[in-house]
């Protein structure tokens, strides 16, 4: 492979790798309960 290959690869295997931290800590047990209070504020906000 030449090095654009090599760089390519790189690049899109170092995006996957930021893409799966952000799911991950998205949806982590930990931060659950941190995400579903911006959710309730909203609804409070309606009434």
């Amino acid at each position: 492979m030449d090095l654009a290959s090599i760089l390519y690869l790189g690049v899109t295997f170092g995006l996957f790798v930021v893409f799966a931290l952000i799911v991950l800590r998205t949806y982590s047990k930990k931060r659950r309960k941190e995400g579903e209070i911006a959710k309730y504020r909203m609804l409070e906000d309606d009434d």
